[in-house]
């Protein structure tokens, strides 16, 4: 079959780092192994050259002048133009905001089959935002028509659709994917050895990665962590990321917790961590979340987003309600406490990302919805392909 072009419409993109970014970063090589032909179009932040090629990936950054108002339209004006040049056999549209706002108008313009990938569920997710906004309802409904296919990464987000209208003729299941032989788990002997070249204590270390931003609910454990001491003296929380709450947290923190600022490559300190916490209020599929498991980590997480999707609580992984102190805190003393628990939810916990998770599986299921588009070539299975409600 010839190439596929596809034009992936981003709000940001490399240097700049988000679960987005890394997770469109990582597919790209295996999606153009597959014969697709990938170009990318973000916006221009400060410091950043209008055009580059990453990993082989050209890059246009567009502009983005003036008010918010004025620098949506800039960027969709700019973003049609590009793509008028480009000439893609597909668009994929990552976030129901002003990338899929560009990419319908490109529809409309040049009849080219439209992709949006929705980032998250909940509160603070794509459907919700729409519909706080005046305008939103309406650009809810423009999408429901002319959007070729909404890609879904948890049941919130499915069911946030079936909600607005959306049939499930045009939702796909393509969860986030992790790359497996990167985010792999270590011996014992490898993780006292990662922990000594690390600098870290000896006692059991629970780890969370990500934005400190309010959402994450950091906070809740930086707060709880004396009493987490007061039953495990040794336990350390160790905090990787940076964002608008870290100097708040540095001031909340007491013994035991330590920050280590933005880090570059956080596979070695999973691998010597026991313990991955994530305890936000609301998430869409996260990527951290995906590395710990993958990398033989018991994790804990608040039941928001997909993580309901990939942890069958007790069996691979501890759930607990978002915004639930008691609950978390009980589950880190549990688990802290219990270090043959810990490997049996870590190796269940790969075991599970491994079957269903992999990142070469969900490229493949990517090309596979791409050349339905453009061909009209049959899903290989609705199973893979495409999950509605009644699927679960």
């Amino acid at each position: 079959m010839a190439p596929i072009r596809v034009a992936m419409i981003i709000q940001g993109y490399l240097p700049r780092v988000g679960g987005a970014e890394r997770q469109l970063a990582a597919l790209a090589p295996l999606l153009q192994a597959q014969g697709v032909e990938l170009s990318v179009l973000t916006r221009r932040y400060p410091g950043l050259a209008p055009f580059e090629i990453i990993g082989g990936v050209p890059v246009h950054r567009l502009p983005i002048p003036g008010p918010k108002a004025v620098a949506s339209l800039s960027f969709t004006l700019s973003a049609l133009w590009l793509l008028r040049r480009l000439r893609p056999h597909v668009i994929h549209a990552h976030e129901l905001l002003s990338p899929t706002t560009a990419a319908v108008a490109a529809k409309r313009l040049f009849g080219v089959p439209v992709v949006a990938k929705v980032l998250r569920g909940g509160e603070l997710g794509d459907v919700a935002k729409l519909q706080s906004r005046s305008s939103g309802i309406s650009r809810l409904q423009r999408f429901r028509h002319e959007v070729d296919g909404f890609i879904v990464i948890s049941k919130e987000i499915d069911e946030e659709l079936a909600g607005v209208g959306v049939p499930p003729e045009k939702r796909f299941f393509i969860p986030n994917g992790v790359d497996l032989e990167r985010f792999a788990s270590v011996s014992p002997e490898e993780k006292a050895a990662l922990r000594a070249s690390l600098g870290l204590p000896d006692g059991p270390i629970a780890l969370f990665t990500g934005r400190l931003v309010p959402e994450k609910r950091v906070d809740q454990l930086v707060a709880l962590w004396p009493t987490i001491r007061a039953t495990h003296p040794a336990a350390t929380l160790l905090v990787l990321g940076t964002g608008g709450e870290e100097a708040r947290l540095q001031q909340m923190a007491g013994g035991g917790v330590r920050f280590t600022g933005r880090i570059e490559d956080v596979v070695p300190y999973l691998q010597a961590a026991d313990l991955f916490v994530l305890p936000s209020a609301t998430e869409g599929l996260s990527n951290a979340l995906l590395e710990a498991m993958a990398a033989g980590l018991a994790v804990v997480a608040t039941s928001v987003g997909g993580a309901p999707d990939v942890i069958e609580h007790g069996d691979n992984g501890w759930l607990v309600p978002p915004d639930d102190r008691a609950a978390l805190e009980a589950a880190l003393l549990a688990l802290l406490g219990d270090a043959e628990r810990r490997a049996t939810l870590g190796q269940r916990a790969r075991e599970r990302v491994t079957r269903d998770y992999a990142l070469p599986v969900i490229a493949q299921r990517l090309y596979a919805l791409y050349s339905h588009l453009v061909s009209g070539q049959p899903l290989a299975t609705t199973d893979e392909g495409r999950r509605t409600n009644a699927d679960g």
